[in-house]
């Protein structure tokens, strides 16, 4: 006999975990608000972290990771009920984006006006979203944050699985979500295999200040060995001089610019970036990421469902990285949602099956696009940038199909 019951139990307490956590009690809560049964049971849900939670100090500085949230991944916290006190503390919607080649004219331009929208997506700080979403958390009474736990073993059952903590407690529950990242110990522990390759690169993040405004524009350059990004961000003050980079070089290449001070890291960063916006005025503390490609064979085993990089981690070429995450977070409420509205376990593999089949597809075909980009834009023989380069200007001239993909890249 298990120590603890759950109806499901999430392991990692990260955007993707915490997230799946407070949509499904709160959709749950409000199904049965509707339907007035108040006397129904609602599911008990935990939440496993193995690190300590501590909100880091923003006061002066940006968490150096931001995510570039597609409007569905914006709707989805705001669903849940903690965008509008992510936005009222921190968040730059930005309304253009450029993208251009270093050794090239190729050049694309977007703007939210060209599809009718008022953006073309949020960049917010991981630190704030996690932080919301535990706050909205501890509002709900049928969700435990059992924080720092750590996670030792998994038995299956016929009804689902038993959880072996590091301190002997034991949690039975009839669904594991597994939100708990890359290496994920529930995926180790329940023999999902993987597919995965090195990229060679490294991305270097951090946030800068900048001599002129972003003007809401982020920007994305090509270069022969890498890529930067410059992502805008907004003070609480409306000041509109930082950005975050995310810099992906070659593995050598990134140790260089990690070694360099403040200064020369700056100068190499103007360069890189062509100047785009002015002299590099400040730079916080940088942060080198090995970039690698990981795919789960499959998502789900009896009473076990993987979800954001516990699944899939890709390029951060387009930032689509949380967004797949969130994406996985609403089809897996869905599925549990219909499973449980049929009288069936949350676990149940056929639920667990509709959310493999409905996911995977899309999730390897964006890892496939963003593959393609990321070797369509390594140094390639003169014919190819020339071609290269007069796609990227055929497609900048053409609306409809610039349109067309833009709205696709916000999940329009």
């Amino acid at each position: 006999m298990a120590d603890q019951q759950y109806d499901v139990v999430v392991a990692g307490a990260g955007m993707v975990g915490a997230a799946f956590a407070a949509l499904l009690a709160t959709k749950e809560l409000a199904a049965k608000e509707q339907a007035a049964n108040e006397q129904g049971k609602s599911l008990r849900i935990a939440i496993l972290e193995a690190r300590p939670f501590q909100m880091p100090d923003l006061s002066e500085h940006f968490d150096p990771r931001v995510v570039a949230l597609a409007e569905p991944s914006r709707q989805l916290l705001e669903d849940v009920g903690v965008w509008s006190q992510i936005a009222t503390r921190r968040a730059c919607a930005y309304q253009r984006m450029e993208v251009w080649e270093s050794d090239g004219t190729g050049h694309i331009e977007f703007d939210c006006v060209e599809v009718r929208q008022s953006s073309l997506g949020h960049i917010v700080e991981n630190a704030l979203i996690v932080d919301g979403l535990l706050q909205k958390i501890e509002m709900l009474d049928n969700v435990d944050l059992l924080c720092p736990v750590k996670l030792t073993g998994l038995e299956t059952t016929k009804d689902g699985v038993v959880i072996s903590l590091e301190d002997g407690a034991t949690i039975f529950t009839k669904l594991l979500a597994a939100a708990d990242g890359a290496q994920s110990k529930v995926r180790e522990l329940c023999g999902l295999q993987l597919r995965q390759w090195e990229y060679g690169h490294h991305a270097i993040v951090t946030s800068i200040t900048t001599e002129a405004e972003h003007n809401f524009t982020a920007r994305q350059r090509f270069l022969p060995d890498g890529t930067l990004a410059f992502l805008p961000l907004e003070t609480e003050q409306g000041d509109c001089h930082q950005c975050s980079i995310v810099w992906s070089q070659q593995e050598e290449v990134a140790e260089s610019l990690m070694a360099l001070d403040d200064n020369k890291f700056c100068t190499a960063l103007e360069q890189a970036g062509s100047h785009c916006l002015g002299k590099i005025v400040a730079v916080d503390k940088r942060y080198k990421i090995p970039l690698k490609q990981r795919h789960a064979v499959d998502y789900v085993v009896p009473g076990i469902a993987l979800m954001g990089d516990a699944a899939h981690t890709i390029h951060p070429l387009a930032g689509q990285g949380v967004n797949l995450g969130f994406q996985d977070v609403i089809t897996l409420v869905e599925e549990v949602e219909r499973a449980v509205s049929r009288g069936l376990s949350p676990g149940d593999m056929w639920a667990l099956g509709r959310y493999q089949r409905r996911r995977k597809p899309h999730n390897l075909g964006t890892m496939a696009v963003m593959e393609g980009f990321k070797r369509l834009f390594e140094d390639q023989p003169l014919p190819v940038r020339l071609l290269r380069n007069y796609g990227m200007s055929a497609i900048n001239r053409l609306g409809p199909v610039k349109n067309l993909l833009v709205r696709q890249a916000m999940g329009l």
